[in-house]
């Protein structure tokens, strides 16, 4: 994703497939802030679980949000390896319960919860040439936030300056629901982790160095994470 420091951030979504597919793609933002009670349960259990039982878990966890200032569908859970769908995790940190954790290796973010254990979500990440690491914080909070390529998008690809003014919050937006901009020593970074409306993206390097979370998933991170929440990138 790409936004500019007042409404929007860095690293935008794959430049001809962010503009070309987001049409259609974004008009299928499917998220729901559901409990990870289900997949915790089946992510600590380990194995015994059939196919069809993870799939109708996935579908009650990704449904509808009806309650949005933008009516959210369900998204197609079917274009979503199971391996990526929320659930609790042990996951052992020495990081404070809160912090949050991406993996762009493995395509996970965690949010670190104590007692050796952490809620995992599938992510998409930074394509080659545009990885980064190291530690960074939640310096700023948005909803449905309005959506400004930079001038060096616009160079590279000109048919996104119809967009310089900026592009209204809503289902064709492409931050999505909420967003988490990432600030290093009172500095925005141009980075964030936001909410994709590409289901078929997560596991994807995709990015220019943001992070993205199907938007059930980011709503649900959204809710627990606080101004000045550590955030820490893992090397790729």
């Amino acid at each position: 994703m790409i936004r500019d420091e007042r409404n929007a951030d860095f690293g935008e979504v794959d430049e001809t497939a962010s503009l070309g597919r987001r049409a259609g793609l974004l008009n299928r933002r499917s998220f729901l802030a559901g409990s990870a009670a289900g997949f915790g349960v089946l992510g600590l259990a380990g194995c015994g679980t059939s196919d069809g039982v993870i799939l109708a878990e996935a579908a009650k966890v990704y449904g509808p949000m009806p309650n949005e200032k933008f009516p959210i569908p369900a998204v197609d859970v079917s274009k979503v390896d199971p391996k990526y769908y929320r659930r609790t995790v042990r996951y052992e940190s020495k990081e404070a319960p809160g912090t949050i954790i991406v993996d762009p290796g493995k395509f996970y973010v965690y949010r670190i919860e104590g007692d050796g254990s952490a809620t995992r979500y599938g992510a998409n990440v930074g394509r080659d040439g545009f990885l980064w690491s190291g530690d960074a914080y939640v310096g700023r909070k948005s909803e449905w936030a309005t959506w400004t390529p930079p001038k060096e998008m616009i160079r590279r690809q000109p048919e996104a300056a119809k967009y310089a003014r900026g592009m209204p919050g809503g289902l064709d937006n492409p931050l999505g629901a909420r967003t988490l901009h990432l600030y290093r020593n009172g500095a925005y970074t141009l980075y964030t982790i936001y909410a994709s409306s590409e289901p078929e993206s997560i596991g994807t390097g995709i990015t220019s160095g943001c992070v993205g979370l199907l938007s059930q998933d980011m709503i649900h991170l959204y809710a627990r994470t606080p101004i000045k929440t550590k955030v820490v990138v893992l090397p790729a």
